[in-house]
This record gives structure tokens, sequence and C-alpha cells, in this order.
């Protein structure tokens, strides 16, 4: 039987796992879920390093052999040895779909240094760097969608860099970035570079969404708000909706003469990437943020417990661009109400960054900590 994960693909959507770690690499987990599933991507973070790095032993044998030819080696440059030693193994085993694909899909993402989410410059020359240091034509740098990061996200795409933009929340941040990959693409071509092994994807987050919108639906339904059948009837819809409207407006914008002007010249469409899609309430389903945006030229990067659940009992079927009027409906009503959606998408992506430079902070120190250890031994 042909596995759920593998069939989403017949309806346009990649399956990428939100994981990567040492062992799993090493026991030959990320090859059969490629094998088996069909998956066509990675995706990293400070976040899934810090648990992968700080909280066991699987790196200790390249960190003592690091540590003792590098002595006088930062912390961070000990980190990013490990990283990068797990970046370039998931790019070899993703490598072969990347060439059936013709560098369609098949890729592995890196993130920058959180501690550069609001440092353009920082950004450009830790992504050059970076991108250098693995050396795969499979890698994806990943490169927040904050203000500072568009103008970066231009640079590095006019750089030949493929680019997946993370932290995006709202409507306006996705457009923004969107131009970029766009301004980027011409820019190669005013210059007669080609555009055609340049690919990227802007990861659209959801279930923060929904975890900021219904604590404060929650609050009100049990301060006895007069709205309370109107806060039920949105109680878990606003992040699909959001992302649904995302979607409406890159299927408008792919059919455009601008897009198709690049499209002749050889241009991958940018495509969404539906990112947090682990059910964070209990009462929900937890394949949900999964069954809920399949779609056509979509990515969803899924965490391993709900990438466990889809296969086990998810849901196929064309919903992404389902009743877009009950999407536009529901976010009538969340700004009706007052719950604020674009105020809480400027608040998810400040907390995004923090989220990500604490874990850094932390692995950075459990490292610093097991560096010290052997330097004195």
């Amino acid at each position: 039987m042909t596995s759920l994960l593998k069939q989403l693909q017949e309806l346009g959507q990649a399956p990428w796992l939100d994981f990567v770690d040492r062992s799993f690499l090493e026991q030959g987990g990320l090859k059969k879920l490629v094998e088996e599933d069909g998956l066509t991507g990675v995706t990293s973070n400070p976040s899934i390093f810090e648990k992968a790095m700080g909280q066991g032993e699987a790196y200790d044998a390249q960190f003592s052999d690091f540590v003792r030819k590098h002595p006088d080696a930062s912390v961070v440059d000990a980190y990013e040895a490990l990283a990068v030693s797990d970046i370039q193994a998931a790019c070899n085993t993703l490598r072969p779909v990347y060439d059936r694909l013709g560098g369609k899909d098949g890729y592995v993402s890196l993130e920058v240094s959180p501690y550069l989410a609001l440092d353009t410059p920082g950004t450009i020359t830790e992504a050059r760097r970076l991108h250098g240091m693995v050396d795969r034509p499979n890698l994806m740098i990943k490169v927040p969608g904050t203000q500072a990061g568009v103008p970066a996200i231009r640079q590095l795409i006019e750089d030949g860099l493929s680019i997946n933009v993370t932290l995006l929340f709202s409507l306006d941040a996705y457009i923004a970035v969107a131009m970029a990959y766009v301004e980027g693409l011409e820019a190669r071509v005013a210059k007669g570079e080609s555009i055609d092994t340049i690919a990227s994807v802007a990861s659209f987050f959801v279930s923060r969404i929904d975890a900021q919108i219904d604590k404060k639906i929650d609050e009100r339904l049990k301060a006895g708000d007069g709205e309370a059948e109107a806060l039920k009837a949105v109680r878990g819809k606003v992040a699909i909706a959001n992302a649904k409207m995302a979607y409406q407006w890159y299927l408008e914008f792919v059919a455009s003469d601008r897009w198709k002007a690049l499209e002749a010249k050889g241009a991958q469409p940018q495509r969404l990437l539906w990112a947090s899609t682990g059910v964070k309430d209990p009462a929900y389903p937890d394949t949900l943020y999964v069954d809920s945006l399949i779609g056509p030229d979509t990515v969803d990067t899924i965490p391993p417990k709900t990438m466990d659940a889809f296969r086990d009992h998810g849901t196929l079927a064309q919903t992404l661009a389902a009743d877009v009027d009950g999407a536009k409906h529901v976010l009538a009503e969340a700004d009706r109400l007052g719950l604020d959606l674009p105020g809480v998408t400027v608040k998810l992506v400040e907390d995004g960054v923090k989220l990500f430079s604490d874990a850094a902070d932390t692995l950075l120190g459990a490292i610093e900590a097991k560096r010290a250890k052997l330097v004195a031994a």
C-alpha cells in the first residue's frame, strides 16, 4: 500500500521533515523516509539543533576530535562543524531526489544565526559563508522574513543562492519576501545570468497563530463575552484561513505577466511552505494542519510525531483552495471581533526570533560546557 505521505505528492504537495539529528541520519532514518514515504526535503532550526546536540551523546566523538584539533576554536566554530556535518549528510541522502527532479526539490535547510535576524549585512555575509561551508547544490539557506531579512533575501537570490524564508505569519510579510525573490531573479536576468537552478520556499507558520488567537478567545469566553457563539465559531480556524488567503495571492501572482516573463527564462516559483504544523491544542485532530492545507506547488514541513499521525490516519483531499469564501468570512469575523490578527502576527515574529535566539544561547552554553571539560582534561 502506497504511503499517505507519498500520495501527498500526487496532489502536488511535497512532504518535508522538520527534524535533523545525528543518530537519525546514521541509523538510516532519513533514507528510509525518502524511500518509503517519498520525502523530498528537510528543515532545521536552532531549536532542533539545541535538542539534538545539547541533550545527547551522538555528537560527542566528533566534538572531542574537533576540540583536540582546534583547542582555540570558538564555541560557534564547534557548533558549525557539527551542524555542517549533519546538513552535508542530509544533502547527500537527498541528492538523488534533487537530481531526479532537476533541482525542483530535494533540499535541506540550514538557518543563519538567529542573532542576525535584524541585521541585513550580517545575514548576507553569514548566508554566503554557510553556503560555501556546506558546498552542496541542494542546500537552502534559511533567512527570517523580518524587515531586515527582506533586502538580504533579494541580494542572496541575486547571488544565486537558494533560500528558505522562515518566520512568516502575515500576508503582507509573505508578499514582501515574494517580491524580494522576484526582484532578485530579475536582477540576475538583467545581468544575463541563469535563474533555472535557484529555488525558494516561503515558510508560512500555522499553529502558532491559532495558539495565540485561541488564547484570546478562551479568555473572553471565560469572562462571559456576549459574542460567545461567534468566538467559538472561529476558534481553531484563523490560522488555516490566513494560510488559504496567502495561497490565493500566490495563485494570482504566478498567473501574472511579470511572473510569466521569469518563468519563460526557467524560473521556479517560490513555493509556500506550511510550517509549525504540529497541533498544539489536544482538542483538535492531530493531523489538522496537514489535512487542511493540501494543494499544488506547496510544501508541508512536518514534525516526526505529526508525520507518524498523518501516515496512520491522515486525510487526502485538495483542501487548500477549497471554501475560500469561508476563509474570508473567518478572517472578517476575527477582525470584527477584535482578535487583532495583525498584532498577533507581529508579536509572533518577535517571539520567534527570541525563541530561536534562546535556543541558540542554550545550545552554545551546552557546547561550551563540554568544550571546557574536554580542554581541561
